[in-house]
């Protein structure tokens, strides 16, 4: 039989591998591909680490004059969530507290309700009747809005959150609503004629119509939304934590010299 050592044993054609503490055959030599620096840029070389440092001490000092000036944030940062609305004034969550379950703080609460032919809040069968969050445990992360299907929630650029309460730190729906704009009538009031949940998702209802201002004309002859223009602002007032927060906010800004 062969020997199975011979088998093993390395040929003239192929170097054995060095063993511990020999130097095998040396490598080729390294080659930088960054040109070498002679002259004037040898000489700053070593200090060519602090150019960017050196050049910003001859530029203008840029201080943020916050609270004496509203500070200035990037568009799309995360800050206090809005629910939104439809064009024609329709609210765009239906409660399906999808929010609430992506939250990793458990900061949103929400229950449902169905509408009713006398009381439409928003497309379709339901719409979310409490909406609540707690900032005291919202970390701003924004998978609330990422898992939201009819992007009802978004978040604005809104970051002045503090609050000398517990209570006053725990957003309620009337304190997350977005304003009403152009061409919405505040809700309850029917949908378009002809439609169903499925176009308002599409954004194919661009307005309210004439028969939601008669529907809302006949049920709320002083909605304030009617008017349009000036009115849309009394049509719904903001909510009590929204409008104590803008107090707070207010005097802290009196107090750091806003102007």
């Amino acid at each position: 039989m062969p020997d199975t050592n011979d088998e093993a044993r390395p040929t003239s054609d192929v170097q054995p591998r060095p063993t511990a503490g020999a130097v095998g055959s040396p490598a080729t030599p390294y080659a930088s591909a960054i040109p070498e620096r002679t002259g004037v840029a040898e000489f700053f070389a070593p200090v060519a680490g602090f150019g960017v440092s050196l050049s910003n001490f001859f530029k203008p000092t840029v201080t943020e004059q916050y609270p004496r000036e509203p500070a200035n944030v990037k568009p799309r940062f995360h800050g206090r969530h809005q629910l939104n609305r439809y064009p024609d004034g329709l609210e765009k969550c239906i409660g399906c507290e999808l929010c609430a379950w992506a939250c990793p703080a458990d900061a949103i609460y929400v229950e449902a309700a169905d509408n009713t032919p006398d009381e439409q809040f928003s497309p379709g069968e339901r719409y979310g009747r409490v909406y609540q969050i707690n900032y005291l445990r919202c970390i701003l992360c924004g998978l609330c809005i990422e898992a939201c299907p009819t992007r009802a929630l978004t978040m604005t650029n809104d970051f002045e959150l503090a609050g000398p309460t517990r209570s006053g730190l725990i957003w309620e729906k009337q304190d997350l609503l977005g304003p009403l704009s152009e061409g919405m009538l505040a809700p309850p009031h029917p949908m378009v004629e002809g439609t169903t949940d499925t176009e308002y998702y599409r954004g194919e209802v661009t307005t309210s119509t004439d028969s939601q201002r008669d529907w809302v004309r006949e049920h709320r002859p002083d909605d304030a939304s009617l008017l349009g223009g000036p009115g849309l602002a009394t049509a719904i007032p903001i909510g009590e934590t929204r409008a104590a927060q803008q107090k707070i906010t207010a005097a802290a800004r009196r107090e750091g010299g806003a102007r």
